[in-house]
């Protein structure tokens, strides 16, 4: 993977009005973005889901810095795309490190693949919501943003809740741990009653 670029404030502020194509959406746009993004690495059984991401957005928002604008396609189908160039290098990485190569092949239709997605995507904000307010951005704000500027803003996450960042981590293990046993059993389920327990 490419590393060391960082986005500056105003490149940032650019993509986000990129992704919400005119209409503000005040991060959401985004945040569903990087949700999907994340699924589409989770089906492909990549580790570190969050992290590739994390490096698609960026590559993108680098593109859209040094190009000015991006017409190749709308910016959902764009950073999809970018996102299979990384999941080819995250493949190569295994390679190179004699790690077995995950299963990519998914034995369903495109539609049958496109709903369970949304499945997942829908039981995920299914999820957030049964989080008290606290811990809902708690754990939106911990996994925000790109990989090397996470370290500053979680410190920074610790002082304004009060406990230190090692306290912050477990806490936040703990809510990505109950978030994603929710998830599973959601997504497993066909009952549209489903209701979870994340006490």
């Amino acid at each position: 993977m490419k590393k060391g670029w960082e986005p500056t404030p105003s490149a940032f502020r650019r993509f986000l009005t990129w992704l919400d194509e005119g209409v503000d959406s005040g991060g959401e746009k985004y945040l569903e973005m990087r949700r999907r993004l994340m699924s589409y690495f989770d089906r492909k059984r990549c580790m570190s889901p969050d992290e590739l991401a994390d490096e698609t957005l960026s590559r993108v928002v680098r593109r859209l810095d040094e190009e000015g604008t991006i017409t190749d396609a709308t910016p959902a189908r764009y950073c999809y795309i970018v996102a299979k160039f990384v999941f080819l290098e995250y493949l190569r990485s295994d390679a190179v490190h004699n790690r077995p190569v995950p299963d990519v092949e998914v034995p369903c239709t495109p539609d049958a693949e496109v709903e369970r997605q949304q499945r997942r995507l829908d039981c995920l904000d299914h999820c957030l919501q049964q989080l008290t307010g606290d811990d809902r951005e708690l754990i939106l704000e911990y996994y925000r943003g790109e990989q090397r500027l996470k370290i500053e803003r979680r410190r920074n996450l610790a002082a304004r809740v009060g406990i230190t960042a090692n306290a912050l981590s477990i806490r936040a293990c703990r809510l990505r741990g109950k978030l994603e046993t929710c998830v599973s059993a959601c997504s497993a389920s066909k009952n549209d009653t489903f209701s979870p327990n994340l006490s």
